[in-house]
């Protein structure tokens, strides 16, 4: 019989989980150095188990998982121990943001890739969304959610160049507009982004800085929304993403009458 071995810890995040028996649950964890892993967790839905308080969405965690000398590259693993990274939770506004990140990168990344620069700016993003405050949410969120979306489709290789025009590989000019077009990548749009906010954008992805992306984004969030979420759905193959659908639903219905 094949023996079980933990491997060295992981840090994680878990994106999603459902039931694997009476007791058990499997769960999807995005891991910073083996990407995306699924693992079996054992007894987790018992009211006893070590698992139950800790699989929790958008907490840093370290887990150690098993796996047998037989099946080294196994894609499901066991899960064996798990320690709470600490961090602050979502607030119920942030929820839904939370939920669409989550989303993103069950849809968008293979299994056992490895994207530690993502698994970077996921952790940053839960961080700012926990951190914005009453007055400024709304803001804060947008601007987040933009930044990470940049580096999604940076990283799996989706997004062109932001400071030249794709088709003619002419330089942006920052007194121009353009806008991202998921067939023809950056091109001149009158309603879209300053040229300045694309070359902005192209400077702290190279740069590699989650604050100066954020604020390359801050001035003109509304105006990457709709180009960022095509591209996203484009590559997804998607025209709706969950958590937008139920989103909009909730919206339709806090604008209902209420009784009283």
């Amino acid at each position: 019989m094949a023996t079980a071995r933990a491997t060295p810890p992981l840090a994680a995040f878990v994106l999603h989980s459902y039931d694997w028996s009476e007791s058990s649950l499997i769960v999807d964890l995005f891991t910073r150095s083996h990407g995306r892993v699924v693992v079996v967790a054992k007894g987790a839905k018992r009211p006893t188990s070590n698992f139950r308080p800790l699989l929790l969405p958008f907490h840093p965690l370290t887990v150690w998982l098993s796996r047998t000398a037989t099946d080294e590259d196994g894609e499901v693993k066991s899960l064996r121990s798990v320690e709470w990274g600490g961090g602050v939770p979502l607030p119920a506004a942030g929820l839904m943001s939370g939920f669409y990140l989550n989303e993103l990168l069950l849809k968008g990344l293979a299994r056992q890739d490895p994207h530690p620069t993502l698994f970077d700016a996921y952790a940053e993003t839960l961080t700012v969304l926990a951190a914005a405050s009453t007055t400024l949410a709304a803001d804060t969120e947008a601007v987040a959610l933009r930044a990470f979306e940049l580096v999604l489709l940076r990283e799996l290789g989706w997004l062109p160049e932001l400071n030249v025009v794709t088709a003619s590989a002419e330089p942006v000019h920052a007194e121009r507009r353009y806008t991202l077009s998921p067939e023809s990548g950056i091109v001149p749009d009158t309603e879209g982004a300053p040229g300045a906010t694309w070359v902005a954008l192209q400077a702290a992805l190279q740069h590699g800085s989650p604050a100066a992306l954020r604020h390359a984004c801050a001035g003109s969030a509304s105006l990457l929304r709709a180009p960022l979420r095509n591209l996203v759905h484009y590559h997804l193959s998607t025209a709706q993403l969950r958590t937008r659908r139920v989103g909009l639903q909730l919206q339709r219905l806090a604008a209902l009458p209420q009784e009283r």
